[in-house]
Order: structure tokens, then C-alpha cells, then sequence
């Protein structure tokens, strides 16, 4: 799971610096694999204008530049690009400068008998994209002599998280936020859904397969106008390594990292009737986003009209009915699939996709509505059209759950002594709910005495995994942070080697540790 830093920010409100982030993330279980700050391979490349172009004399295909790169000495650089001429402005790699595509280590040289300082650089050589047709070519308000890095905003970690297959709710950046802000790095920003005014009745969707697909959600908003994504967008899905498409589908991949909800975009114009969620038919198939063709079966859930199968329920759509540049009117699908009936799928497709790892370890089944209008508001915002109401088919599986729980069975599980006000305050801050009384010790001619007690915890619907109270007790010790678990020795089992630890090795390192730096 990839997200940047800024990215990151948007949800959670903290003065943490990275290092206390990354050190954060890995004591409450959230391992990071790797950080990445796409800046510092690009702080030798700056932004620079092109004062003249003249055809070289040696090559009908190269032409000798003049370029200011800032320091008010003009450069000779030999470039091929067919885009160069005088007056763009562009980005620069200075003399020692390493190409970062194949690392290459720029220096002056002579190009066909003409000297050539630098290299004016496309988006592949810096890889920041495929594009190799030509350089990069910038507004004209572009500051020349400025760090190429700095100024398009490209100053900003990337974090790649290891997800654990149980911990569904951090397959979104909001909720490595929540985390975070559970282990007291701040405060969690709250999500703003959209009211959406739907004009007309919703589109025609049913289920018919509820093992499968038990709530299939959707919109469809007219009158829009695909394009280019907005500059943000695309530089948080490039960031992470996502290509940006076009505004439609990227508004889809959009949520999916930053909530956690995949979706899916229908060109309407594709469409015979009304879409159903339904089992396969032997002899289907369906070309899949990706190229491929895949033959489907009875074993699994698909989205059809009345002419097609277009879907791979919750893993991947078809090619036919995606979003194009010409789309008009789309259809917004946003379903709950049942993780088992992914899981089978995506093995004997032998298919994986992003929306399958979500959903195949379970996505937030009560955030179908929210996730709707949150997506109906994007494509409106950055597309235009206007919205039907919503169709419901279905339910969602979002039945409430609770949880018995006693706060002094934390230090009986884990070995932990954490307060009970601490422990409430953990549970919440990760949205479980708390009510009842704890127990405790009361004394009694003084004398103290266990008084019995258990709390209710209600048990967020993001939290398919927590089904009893040791996993309550994970929760509270993950959040203190795994480093307070004592090291216990265990019996000496005859035949095993005695322990080489003294005496006193062995009880120091069981002593309790002491909360109140988080308290």
C-alpha cells in the first residue's frame, strides 16, 4: 500500500516529522517496506527556457540550443527533441547530473563535431512518465533557474506499507490515518460526503446473485465531459506508481487508494438494458480491462446487460463499456461483493487487481452510500453532467456486532498494563464504540478487592477481523505499540536446553513497562 506524505496529510492533522511516522507505523504494526522521495534523484535538474534554436550543421535532425538555466550564462546543449525551439521552457540536467531511466551521468561532450553542455530531458528520462516524444514542456510562468523537483510539488515521500491480509481498513490511506492518529500523532481529519440532488429516478441495476453480490449501489450522471485528470490528482496516482487515464477512471482509482472503496465507471452508451449482478453462465466471456479475454463459470459473480457480460464482479471491468474520451453519460457502480466469492474468482481467473485486494479482504460494507456520493461529487466537479438519484439493490451485510470485553484481560492476554482510561480512549479513537463499567479494585477495610466488570464494545463495520476479545486486546497492545509486549520465559520443557539468560536477565526483561509517556 503506496501513499505520500502530503497525500497522507489530507486525512490525518499532525506536526510529525517522516522519521516519527515511519517509526510510528512500524511499532503499531503497520511494517514499512520502503520510503522514497522522488526529489532527491532530480534536485541536479532545473527548470530552464530555450533562448534560441538554430539547425546543427552536422545533423539534419539536431539543433543547437542556447538555454538559461538561471545563472545568467547561457548553455550550448545539442538536443533532438522535435518539440525544441526558442522561447519554451522546459527542464534542464546540468553537467553531473544522473538521468534517472538508466543512470547515466551527464558531462560535457561533442555531439557530430558540436559541443553540447547537459541535456534538456523528456518526462520518461526523469521517469515521471512515458512519454518520450519530445522534452518536457512547462507553463510559461515556470521560474527558470528554480529545482525542477521543488516547484512541481514532487518534494514529498513515498511510503509503501505492508498490509496484513486481517487488517482490511488500512487498504485506504484514511485508515493508516486513523491508525496513526489512535497512536496519538494527531488529530483525524473528518470525511465531508457530498448531498447529491439527484434529478430522475436512478439507473436500472439489480442482483440477482446476493451470495455474491448482496447490495449492488449506483448513479448515473449525463451530460459529462472526460478529460485530463486535475494536476493533483494525476501527481498522487503517478506518485504511487497508478498512470492516470482520464479524469473518469481516474476518480475511480482515486477513492480506491484514498478510502479503500473501489468502484466502477460504465460508458452508458455501451449498454443493452438494465445492469444485473448475477452468477456466470458456462461458455461466457469477457474481455477484461487489461486485454484479456477470460472464460467465465457458475462459481462466479458478474455484472451483465441484456446482451453482455461486462465485469468481473469486483475485480475487473470490461474493455467494451469502460469510460472513453467521448463518454457522454456513465453509470457509477459502487457494490459490495463477498470476499469469499472474490477470493475463488480471482484464483481460477488467476486475475488480480487492485479492487480484488480490497475486496477480497473485505471492504467497509456501510460505506456503499457515502462511497457513492463522494464519487457522484468528483465526476461532477471534474466532469460536469448532473445526477440521477441513487438505486439501492440490495442489502449490504452491515449487521452491528459487539464484542464482551474486560479491560484487565489486556495485561492477562498480552502482559500489558494499560490503564482503562487509556485503553477507552484507543478503542474510540479507532471507532469502536465503548459502553459499560470496567470493574476494577475497590478496597475494603483496606483491603483491596476485584470488582467484576465488562465492556460492550460495538465493533466498527471497516472491522470485518476483530470477532472476540483477544482481538480487542491486539488492538489496545498494537496501539500502545508492540515494543511494551515483555519477553516472558517460558517453562523449561525436559530435554531442552537451559536458558543461557541469568537469573536476574530474566526477570528484568518481564518487569512491566511503564505507560505514562503515552497516557
Amino acid at each position: 500500500m503506496k501513499f505520500t506524505l502530503s497525500w497522507l496529510k489530507t486525512h490525518l492533522k499532525t506536526d510529525a516529522d517522516l522519521a516519527t511516522i515511519l517509526k510510528t507505523l512500524n511499532a503499531i504494526g503497520l511494517e514499512v517496506e520502503d520510503v522514497e522521495n522522488p526529489a532527491e534523484k532530480l534536485g541536479a535538474f532545473k527548470i530552464a527556457k530555450i533562448l534560441t534554436a538554430d539547425r546543427h550543421p552536422q545533423a539534419d535532425k539536431l539543433q543547437v540550443l542556447s538555454v538559461d538555466h538561471g545563472d545568467g550564462n547561457p548553455l550550448q546543449v545539442v538536443c533532438g527533441a522535435p518539440n525544441a525551439r526558442a522561447g519554451l521552457i522546459g527542464v534542464f540536467g546540468v553537467e553531473g547530473a544522473v538521468v534517472p531511466v538508466n543512470g547515466m551521468v551527464l558531462k560535457k561532450t561533442a555531439i557530430r563535431g558540436v559541443e553540447s553542455n547537459g541535456m534538456m530531458c523528456s518526462t520518461r528520462e526523469l521517469e515521471l512518465g512515458d512519454d518520450h516524444d519530445g522534452i518536457i514542456e512547462l507553463a510559461g510562468d515556470a521560474p527558470v533557474g528554480e529545482v525542477y523537483a521543488n516547484w512541481a510539488g514532487l518534494n514529498d515521500p513515498v511510503i509503501d506499507v505492508s498490509i496484513t491480509p486481517n487488517r482490511q481498513d488500512c487498504m485506504g490511506v484514511r485508515g493508516i490515518a486513523r491508525d496513526l492518529a489512535a497512536a496519538g500523532l494527531g488529530t483525524l481529519n473528518a470525511i465531508i460526503v457530498p448531498e447529491i440532488a439527484g434529478v430522475g429516478p436512478g439507473p436500472d441495476v439489480r442482483t440477482d446473485d446476493v451470495d455474491g453480490c448482496p447490495a449492488f449501489f449506483a448513479r448515473s450522471v449525463k451530460g459529462v465531459t472526460n478529460g485530463a485528470s486535475p494536476e493533483w490528482m494525476a501527481r498522487r496516482l503517478k506518485a504511487i506508481g497508478q498512470k492516470p487515464i482520464s479524469a473518469l477512471v481516474d476518480i475511480t482509482n482515486y477513492i480506491m487508494i484514498d478510502l479503500g472503496r473501489p468502484l466502477h465507471v460504465y460508458d452508458m452508451a455501451t449498454l443493452k438494458g438494465g445492469l444485473v449482478a448475477r452468477k456466470g453462465k458456462a461458455g461466457e466471456e469477457v474481455l477484461a480491462l487489461n486485454g484479456k479475454t477470460y472464460a467465465i463459470d457458475e462459481t462466479m459473480t458478474v455484472i451483465a446487460d441484456d446482451a453482455a457480460v461486462h465485469d468481473i464482479g469486483g475485480i475487473m471491468g470490461g474493455e467494451h463499456s469502460g469510460a472513453q474520451d467521448g463518454t457522454t453519460d456513465v453509470l457509477i457502480e459502487c457494490a459490495y461483493f463477498t470476499p469469499e466469492r472474490i477470493a475463488v474468482t480471482g484464483q481460477k481467473l488467476a486475475l488480480t487487481s487492485d479492487a480484488r485486494g480490497r475486496f477480497e479482504r473485505g471492504v467497509d460494507p456501510a460505506f456503499l452510500d457515502d462511497g457513492l456520493s463522494i464519487a457522484t461529487s468528483l465526476v461532477m466537479t471534474l466532469c460536469g453532467g448532473a445526477a440521477s438519484e441513487a438505486t439501492r439493490a440490495g442489502t449490504p451485510p452491515a449487521t452491528p456486532r459487539t464484542v464482551a470485553y474486560a479491560p484487565d484481560q489486556c495485561l492477562a492476554l498480552a502482559g500489558v498494563d494499560v490503564p482503562h482510561d487509556v485503553q477507552k480512549r484507543i478503542l474510540e479513537s479507532l471507532g469502536f464504540g465503548v459502553s459499560g463499567e470496567a470493574g476494577g479494585i475497590e478496597y475494603q477495610d483496606g483491603v483491596p478487592v476485584s470488582v467484576p466488570g465488562h465492556w460492550t464494545i460495538s465493533v466498527p463495520t471497516w472491522r470485518r477481523d476483530v470477532d472476540g476479545w483477544p482481538d480487542i486486546v491486539e488492538e489496545v497492545v498494537r496501539i500502545v505499540g508492540l515494543d511494551h509486549v515483555p519477553s516472558t520465559p517460558l517453562p523449561r520443557v525436559p530435554g531442552v536446553a537451559r536458558p543461557t539468560a541469568t537469573a536476574e536477565q530474566l526477570v528484568d526483561s518481564n518487569r512491566r513497562l511503564p505507560l505514562a509517556d503515552f497516557a
